[in-house]
């Protein structure tokens, strides 16, 4: 789970982006501004950043936290990963969504561009809040959105451009998995539902 130094300056940020917007006075928005700036400077204290740019900048309008969707594609019990270029370790296909299409259509678009594989969104199975979970920590705050995906034929699945390998594998035969994108929970909460052994979509309870 995410530091809570962190988690509150993420929070902190948001709310001077929206301050910003709203702001009708020239002396709010640059104090706003200067909030800004002061909060992205302490995020990148906490996680020991030389360059800051790579930090998100104010967005326009109410803050509020990007999506991000993956997909679980099954053949003969294994699951669908992809090698991502980035770091050279695995993942479910998936991706930030694009402006304009619904979070099943950007998980079919982001399964055919990397793995060359049409396929339909079947069923939602997580929903989990980043920060909340087993990943390492990060500047950005997004929801992780899982789908059951179906193939639509029986083509053989190909790398993409954002690809390095691709392939099915075994629960008990993971590969080394991209901590920022994957946790095993989410593997295992794919073949719990592949195997409708779970029912409901998993997400971050309260209490």
């Amino acid at each position: 789970m995410e530091d809570l130094v962190l988690t509150r300056l993420k929070r902190l940020q948001a709310l001077a982006s929206t301050g910003r917007h709203y702001a009708t006075d020239a002396f709010d928005v640059e104090r706003y501004e200067e909030i800004d700036a002061l909060a992205r400077a302490l995020m990148g204290e906490a996680l020991n950043l030389e360059d800051l740019t790579g930090l998100p900048a104010p967005q326009e309008g109410y803050a509020t936290p990007k999506l991000e969707v993956r997909g679980a594609v099954f053949s003969e019990g294994k699951i669908l990963l992809i090698q991502e270029r980035q770091d050279g370790k695995w993942a479910m296909p998936g991706g930030f969504c694009d402006v304009g299409l619904s979070a099943a259509e950007n998980i079919e678009k982001e399964i055919w561009e990397e793995a060359c594989l049409r396929v339909r969104a079947q069923r939602l199975i997580q929903l989990w809040h980043k920060a909340k979970g087993p990943y390492p920590p990060d500047h950005r705050d997004f929801y992780k959105i899982g789908f059951l995906c179906e193939p639509l034929d029986f083509a053989t699945p190909e790398t993409g451009a954002e690809a390095m390998d691709i392939g099915y594998f075994t629960l008990e035969n993971l590969p080394p998995l991209s901590a920022g994108r994957m946790a095993r929970r989410d593997i295992e909460s794919a073949f719990a539902h592949a195997a409708l052994a779970a029912s409901e979509a998993e997400f971050d309870r309260t209490g």
